[in-house]
Formats: C-alpha cells, sequence, structure tokens
C-alpha cells in the first residue's frame, strides 16, 4: 500500500462507414438494388500479458543508486524519496540512505538521510511511509522514525520479535502498520522463518501486534484505509486485517513474491509481482490485468498523485522507473491517507 476503469477504443465500424457509399444516380431509375449485409463487427481483442501501450516510460539509472528498495512521492516539497539498502537485506551495516529526488530524475540529494554519518543509524532499509512530521522506515528489527522536514534521526522503535521488518503504511487515523516477511538467510538465499507478523505503531508511540503467524503467508506490501490494513505476500496472497487483528478476505495474484501494493479510491488494487516482472491492476472482483510489464525486480511501488504516474524501483539494477499510467485517470487515482497528506513541512 487502491470497476470503472474502462478504455476508449476507436470503433473499425466507423472506418468501413466511410469507405462504404451508395450506387450513383442516373437518369433512369434504376430497379431497387437489394439491401446490402452490414459490416461484420470487429473481433474482441484477445487476452494477453502484455499491457496497452502507454506513453514511454523516464528510467533513472546511474545515478548512485544502490539496492533501491522503496520510491514515494512526498507531495509537499513535490520529491521522490527513495529507501536504499546498499547490500544485503539482513547486514546490520549500517550504510543504508534515503536519497531525494526531483520528479524529472535529477538528484537533489543522493544520501538525504545518511547511515554513514555519525549521528544517524540505518542498516538496509526497505519500506517507509509518512505521518504527523515524521518519516517512519523499516530496517530489519527497528521502525526507524526521521524528521520528514530536515532528516534528523528521532526515536529508534525496536521490534524484539522481529527478523525481517518490509513495508510500512499509515491509516487514516495516524496508525503506523509495519510487516515482517517473516525472513532469514539460508543455503540458497532468503527463507521462511516462521515470524510472519504485522505491527502497529500508535499515534502516540506505543508499539503492539497486530497479527502474526505462518497463515499470513510471509507478508509483504501494506496500504491501510479506514477498516483495516490490506496486505500482498511473498506467496501471491491478497487479503485484508481488519483494525482489531482478524483476517479476510483472501484472493491470489496472477504472480507471486508480490511486493508494492496500492489501492484506488474505488476499490482497485495496483500490485507488484517479481515472479512476473510486472504490476498488475486488479478490479474490485478480483480480476487482474498487465499494467506494466518487463519490469526487473519490482518492489515497492509508489504513485505521484500531481502527474498520474507509477513509480518502480528496479531493486537488481539500481534503477527508478516511471511511467504514466492514463488507465487510472478514467476511474480514481491511488488515496493517501490524511495523516500521509498532513505530514510533515505538509
Amino acid at each position: 500500500m487502491k470497476n470503472r476503469l474502462t478504455g476508449v477504443q476507436l470503433s473499425a465500424c466507423a472506418a468501413l462507414a466511410v469507405g462504404f457509399c451508395l450506387a450513383c444516380s442516373s437518369q433512369t431509375p434504376p430497379a431497387e438494388a437489394p439491401p446490402q449485409p452490414a459490416p461484420p463487427a470487429p473481433a474482441p481483442p484477445a487476452a494477453s500479458e502484455t499491457p496497452a501501450a502507454a506513453a514511454g516510460p523516464i528510467v533513472i539509472k546511474d545515478i548512485g543508486l544502490q539496492t533501491p528498495e522503496s520510491v514515494q512521492y512526498e507531495p509537499s516539497s513535490d520529491v521522490y524519496l527513495v529507501s536504499n539498502i546498499n547490500g544485503s537485506p539482513l547486514d546490520k551495516d549500517d550504510n543504508g540512505f534515503i536519497s531525494k529526488l526531483s520528479p524529472e530524475g535529477k538528484v537533489l540529494e543522493l544520501k538525504w538521510i545518511d547511515g554513514a554519518k555519525p549521528d544517524v543509524e540505518l542498516n538496509a532499509p526497505k519500506g517507509f511511509a509518512f505521518s504527523a512530521g515524521k518519516l517512519y522506515v523499516a530496517d530489519i528489527d527497528v521502525i526507524r522514525t526521521f524528521d520528514l522536514a530536515t532528516g534528523k534521526s528521532l526515536a529508534q522503535i525496536k521490534v524484539p520479535t522481529a527478523t525481517f521488518l518490509n513495508d510500512v503504511t499509515v491509516a487514516p487515523d495516524g496508525t503506523v502498520y509495519v510487516s515482517d516477511t517473516g525472513l532469514k538467510a539460508g543455503k540458497e538465499g532468503l527463507e521462511p522463518n516462521k515470524k510472519d507478523a504485522i505491527y502497529k505503531v500508535s499515534t502516540d508511540g506505543k508499539l503492539s501486534t497486530l497479527i502474526k503467524g505462518e497463515q499470513l503467508a510471509q507478508p509483504n506490501g501494506l496500504f491501510a484505509d479506514a477498516s483495516g490494513v490490506w496486505v500482498a505476500t511473498r506467496t501471491g496472497k491478497l487479503y485484508r486485517v481488519t483494525t482489531d487483528g482478524k483476517q479476510e478476505t483472501t484472493t491470489s495474484a496472477p504472480g507471486t513474491q508480490l511486493d508494492g501494493l496500492l489501492r484506488t479510491a474505488d476499490g482497485q488494487t495496483i500490485v507488484s509481482s517479481w515472479e512476473k516482472s510486472m504490476v498488475y491492476l486488479g478490479t474490485a472482483d478480483g480480476q487482474f490485468s498487465p499494467l506494466i510489464a518487463d519490469l526487473k525486480a519490482p518492489a515497492d511501488i509508489g504513485y505521484d498523485t500531481q502527474r498520474n504516474q507509477l513509480l518502480v524501483p528496479l531493486f537488481m539494477d539500481n534503477a527508478i522507473e516511471i511511467q504514466k499510467v492514463p488507465q487510472l485517470t478514467a476511474a480514481a487515482t491511488p488515496t493517501t491517507s490524511p495523516a500521509n497528506a498532513t505530514a510533515g513541512a505538509k
């Protein structure tokens, strides 16, 4: 962390009608011509794993990004913030950083928040969100907070049972939710450790557990609204958890290794899949179609509400892809909670 969405198609029948004309008249009235058959209706387009054509993407690369995991639009200052793991997602090496970019892709400050600085601790930053003037960042087993206006380090919220804090979202009431995907280092990369959980931080900074257990199926992407938290998982599941910790509304996306998650105001879902190298758009009734294809390791996606464009961190390529999404204009752009919209300098 979000179907009235329809494309505008030119009718092939209209083109045929332009080229179809009546027979010319003469001085002697001709016999009545038999009725002409109507031109056949065009065949509907076949279903495809290729999304509809859109304006070409902007790719931001070779600017110093290092394992970018999340990119989010900060509207009050009109900038993009990018979390950089800069190494292994499990290493406590204190070299993670957060970049500040312009919407045109210009580096405003590559290491705006830098773990290498003596007054900052930041190991492997992943998802982040804004609330009440603070930037909340998931960092392995700590939720780190920073002043959104200055980047100054604030409180560090230790999560004793966490192993892989991953995404952060903020509800309209200001409650912060953080996923723990429940992963550890294994012989062949990351593997489950059965520590799956979703934690929450109240507006007064109190940490508690919303829900935990293997039934969460390795939760990653989160999107909070007034009714609870929508969750995308590494195993390809999508579901909602109510504010009192009840899991419900489970569906499956077309791919697995789900990461970023957004919801639109009219109940659609936008989710990225590493397995499919795709960002999908899902309707309110659970039907998914490709939105953007050919994305290598698309991680925690963001959305620029001013320019109607999706922000996709390419984890393995040290790059950000920015893609216009006119399909969303016809329906509703992703919602932003009031807590996010008024955070920090906003």
